[in-house]
């Protein structure tokens, strides 16, 4: 099996396509285009840590500053940095695509 995307692992639904998408729009990590790529995920899919409206644990995770502390405490998160070793892409460079 492949690197999952974060909504494969979340099972959310707020891919492009997905179940949820009429009920809850699609996730800003499912359409973040400028980090296609970024820890071998599709879009955002494996940088979502740093993805400001993103939508985990029921409610929108805000701001990057306050939600990074309840990332680097997913599962998922934890995945990714295992999975990527030394050419994990830190939030760092995964801001400086966001904001480019």
């Amino acid at each position: 099996m492949g690197k999952l995307n974060c909504w494969e692992f979340k099972k959310c639904g707020r891919q492009l396509g997905g179940e949820k998408v009429a009920e809850l729009g699609v996730c800003p990590a499912a359409s973040a285009k400028c980090t296609d790529g970024t820890n071998c995920g599709v879009n955002g899919g494996r940088a979502c840590w740093a993805i400001t409206g993103t939508f985990c644990g029921g409610k929108v995770q805000g701001s990057f500053a306050t939600k990074l502390l309840n990332c680097k405490e997913c599962e998922f998160y934890g995945i990714v940095r295992n999975e990527e070793g030394a050419n994990y892409v830190g939030s760092r460079h995964i801001l400086e695509k966001l904001a480019a």
